[in-house]
């Protein structure tokens, strides 16, 4: 975990503002939904995404990515997904 050095305050509501330089970096709009998470001590805030499922494995992991066009690839979907990929392109690249 990287700290960005900034504190703020629990305002009386319990409200904590997020600066807008990390609301920048992460893309975090008005209405983002923001899901909270506790480790220990610590609290964790991370961007909600609906469904976490990999388009392939349909496996659900943390460590599944969220690509362009919806796409979400486990590191083992993605990993099939590249060898079919040079699979479908070998014939291309040894032709030329």
């Amino acid at each position: 975990m990287k700290s960005t050095g900034i504190v703020r305050k629990v305002d009386p509501l319990g409200r904590v503002v997020l600066p807008s330089e990390l609301r920048k970096v992460l893309d975090i709009e008005n209405k983002t939904p923001v899901e909270i998470y506790v480790d220990g001590d610590k609290i964790i805030f991370q961007k909600y995404q609906v469904s976490q499922e990999c388009t392939i494995t349909g496996e659900i992991k943390k460590e599944n990515k969220r690509y362009a066009g919806n796409l979400t690839l486990s590191p083992e979907g993605a990993e099939m997904l590249l060898q079919e990929l040079r699979r479908k392109t070998e014939p291309l690249v040894s032709k030329s």
